[in-house]
């Protein structure tokens, strides 16, 4: 069970990547393991639990969200060494001395099958609707997305890691199987306020309570209850939901906001903005897009 978890107490301990849980407060009796994602919440409010439970759950939520796991079992890479990525192709390689492999990009060992045409690019960003850093990341793909070549598909894949996460996907997946992208996008900006009102994010104690908030949150933004529990418990939606969880394991992801080009090659902001993000504010960002670019033309090149 997870229970409704403060947004900006949430967002506070996060940075984005995936961390192995904290252990449990001492003081009261052992909460429930979190089984359920938290919901993006419109009006009303699930009861905050203890605040023992609350801070364990939030490390438990917030680690696998946002801190590269330093414990955790990881699935093994195959370009694990710099030699294996410096090593690749000169044709594979992006202009010399703009940027580097290992550095500013890694290549995917073995490279992934991608879900586009013939003839298409696909650019796969793997995000969390909680994330900070994805909603910040937000203005630069709006604008990236109407300048982009056409041979660029783009694809969303929410991350799914822990509960937490499993609830926003799959709200994520229902409100897309709904054709309601503008829902999406609006389920963004509410968790993101909510966090600046003190308000938890789409989430209730139970998976019960989590699909209610949910699905109040759609009808209050016109959809009705009845399409949105079809969708939410639809076929469409559960095959979504295990496609993301083999990605999140296929592609490695260690961090949100996270890139894949074309099945071969996995970049974020911080490894895009490798030289300057410390000195230079948004460098990162602008250098991630720029770095997309490169990676889409020289694979639409080939």
């Amino acid at each position: 069970m997870l229970r409704a978890l403060p947004l900006a107490a949430l967002l506070a301990l996060s940075a984005c990547s995936r961390q192995a849980p904290a252990p449990p407060p001492p003081a009261p009796p052992a909460a429930p393991a979190p089984s359920t994602p938290p919901a993006t919440q419109s009006e009303t409010t699930p009861a905050p639990a203890p605040a023992a439970t609350i801070q364990n759950e939030i490390q438990q939520a917030t680690a696998s969200q946002e801190s590269v796991d330093n414990g955790a079992e990881r699935p093994a890479r195959g370009d694990a060494s710099l030699e294996q990525m410096a090593a690749l192709p000169a044709a594979a390689q992006l202009p010399d001395g703009k940027w580097k492999p290992g550095v500013h990009y890694d290549p995917l060992v073995p490279a992934q099958p991608t879900s586009v045409a013939p003839g298409k690019v696909e650019v796969v960003e793997v995000l969390w609707l909680a994330c900070p850093h994805c909603y910040a990341l937000e203005p630069y793909i709006g604008n990236w997305l109407k300048t982009k070549p056409s041979y660029v598909e783009f694809v969303r894949v929410p991350v799914m890691w822990q509960p937490i996460h499993r609830a926003h996907a799959r709200l994520y997946y229902a409100l897309e199987a709904l054709g309601r992208q503008d829902l999406i996008a609006k389920a963004f900006d509410t968790i993101h306020d909510l966090a600046e009102r003190k308000l938890p994010p789409l989430v209730g104690s139970s998976d019960d309570e989590t699909f209610r908030v949910q699905q109040q949150f759609a009808t209050q933004n016109g959809i009705s209850a009845d399409d949105f529990a079809k969708a939410y418990n639809s076929f469409t939606v559960s095959s979504n939901l295990q496609r993301a969880e083999q990605l999140t394991q296929r592609y490695h992801v260690e961090g949100v906001p996270f890139f894949v080009v074309n099945g071969k090659y996995t970049t974020d902001v911080a490894k895009a903005g490798h030289d300057c993000a410390q000195t230079t504010p948004s460098c990162g960002e602008k250098k991630l897009i720029e770095l997309i670019g490169d990676l889409v033309a020289t694979e639409h090149r080939h």
